[in-house]
Parts: structure tokens; sequence; C-alpha cells
């Protein structure tokens, strides 16, 4: 085997890996969903805010105000969701709730459980800052869209006053940003947590749990068939989202190559464990949304490791258009 592919195999194998044991414990054991709540719990409240806290209080504050690329980022994750949402729309012959839910389902990248590792694996310390603001980023976006959304498709949109409350109240307060916001501050101040603190915090940031239960969750919920919209949403998904990102990417110009790479890689992130938690909290696309985390999961395996072989052997431009 060519040493730089046994290289990529090693970077990219034991994050599917862990995904797949889930997945076989899952089917062995057979616990129920509510058995993985305080699991989640923890990643989301306590594991991966201490881990966005690290990345970006030990980042640069100079690198953190970059609004542009942050602008960037989120105008791909808007156009991969614009797509799709459109392409929800002709296939459920307007069904504004579904194709929402479709949107999400397409840009919801794997950024949080997946994301953090595999740049820093792949690129370095370098991409820290690029992670945690497409994180920022594409939080703020989804979850400003998905509410007004479904608000609408089930009319309940009479006080929107109190919807656009709700929404900005939810994303200020999500854990996730809050951690970024605070890891932000630090960096703007240079401040450093005392020893203990900032040994307890590594200790916490342990993300990679989080993939094991999403094989558990996803085998909880067995596919039994295969939807129409399925290979097209992956399509948008694991190939379009990504070249939308480096199409944008390139046709400003002006970024640094690792960062260019890492908004790349966190757009082609199969999709993330929570499309299926939002979609059981509208009832709406869930066994649907299960399949699509399951099978765009499987070909991540490829066409991810695929991409971490282009990236790690300096083959592909960072300005795709070649100017």
């Amino acid at each position: 085997m060519e040493p730089r592919l046994a290289q990529v195999l090693d970077l990219a194998l034991p994050f599917f890996g862990l995904i797949g044991l889930g997945f076989v414990a899952g089917r062995l054991i057979g616990h129920s969903e509510r058995g993985l709540a305080w699991m989640n719990a923890f990643i989301v409240y306590v594991a991966l805010p201490a881990l966005f806290f690290n990345l970006v209080s030990r980042t640069p504050f100079a690198e953190l105000a970059n609004g542009g690329f942050v602008a960037l980022t989120m105008a791909g994750t808007a156009y991969a969701f614009a797509l799709s949402f459109v392409t929800g729309l002709a296939i459920t012959r307007g069904d504004l709730a579904v194709s929402a839910m479709q949107g999400i389902a397409v840009t919801y990248s794997n950024i949080g459980y997946m994301g953090p590792g595999l740049t820093l694996a792949a690129l370095g310390p370098a991409s820290a800052a690029p992670t945690a603001l497409i994180f920022v980023g594409d939080t703020i976006l989804l979850f400003s869209l998905l509410p007004f959304l479904m608000a609408f498709a089930h009319q309940e949109g009479s006080n929107w006053s109190r919807t656009a409350w709700l929404v900005a109240w939810r994303i200020v307060t999500h854990p996730f940003n809050l951690a970024t916001a605070a890891g932000i501050l630090a960096a703007a101040l240079q401040w450093q947590p005392p020893i203990a603190v900032g040994r307890l915090l590594t200790l916490l940031r342990a993300p990679r749990r989080a993939l094991f239960g999403m094989g558990v969750m996803v085998a909880l919920r067995p596919m039994r068939t295969i939807t129409p919209e399925l290979p097209i949403l992956l399509l948008i998904k694991l190939i379009l989202h990504p070249l939308i990102v480096w199409t944008l990417f390139s046709a400003i110009g002006g970024f640094d190559r690792i960062w260019v790479f890492t908004a790349v890689l966190m757009a082609a992130l199969p999709p993330a464990l929570n499309v299926f938690i939002m979609a059981s909290r509208y009832q709406t696309y869930v066994e649907r949304a299960s399949n699509l985390i399951l099978v765009g999961t499987l070909l991540s395996v490829i066409t991810v490791t695929g991409l971490l072989y282009l990236i790690t052997s300096g083959l592909p431009p960072a300005d795709l258009l070649h100017r």
C-alpha cells in the first residue's frame, strides 16, 4: 500500500471505526434510545464546549476576527440548504416542513463530533480557529432557519416577534456558542485558566465517545427502505456542498490554504446526529433522517477518506478556479 494512503487510512478509519463499533453494539445489545440520554447530555453540555473553549482560547485573537471567512462558510451552507430545500419542495410537492428538515439534513455536517478531531489531525493546530468559526457560523444560520420555517409550516407564526426572540435566545444560550464566546474573550485578553482548571478541561474534551453513541443511535433505528430523495440529498451533502464551499473561496481568494481546506473538509462530513434529534423534536422526517445519517456516514468513509488523501498529498490547489 502507498505510504500516504496508509497514513490517510490510519487518520480517518479510527473515526469511522468508532461509529461502526457503536452500531454493532447497538444491534447486539439493543437498549432503548433513552439509555443514551445522559451520554448525549454530557457530550453537548460538557465535553464539546470544553473542546471548543480550548481550541479558541489558545488561538491568536487576530485569527478569530475574520468575518469574511465566516460569511463565506455561511454562504456555502446557505447555498447547499437552498438547493436541498428546493429539491425537497419539488419531491414532496410543496411540503414545507419536510423540505426544511431535508435542508437541515443536507447542510448540518457532523462538525461537532467529527470535525475538530479530524481537522486537527489532518491539518494541524492551524485549523483550530477556522474549525471553531465554522461551527459558530453554521449553528447560527441553521438554528435560525429551522424554527422559522417550522413555525411557518405549522401556521404558528401569528407572533413572529416571540418566535424571533426564542430563536435568538436558543442561539445565544447554545452551550457550543457560549463556550466559543468564552474562548474568544480569553483569547482577546490572552488569559489561560489555572493549571488545575486547564487539566480538567483537557480531561473533559473527549468527543470521540460521541461517535460511538452516534453509531448506537443509528443502530436502534434500522433502515427499512431507500426513499427516492435519498441519493439526491446525499449527492448534495457529500459532493456538492464541499464543492460549493471550495468554489466560493476560490472565487473570492486571499485565504490561507489550511483555512480553505478546513472549510471544505467540514462541509464534506456526513450528516450530524443532531439532524435526527431535531427531526424527532418536530416529529418530521424522523425515520428518513436516521436513514440519511446511516447511509451518509457509510458513503463518507469513501468520500471523506478520498478528500483527505487529496489534501494531505498536496494535489488540489486551494484556488479551485486556478486564477
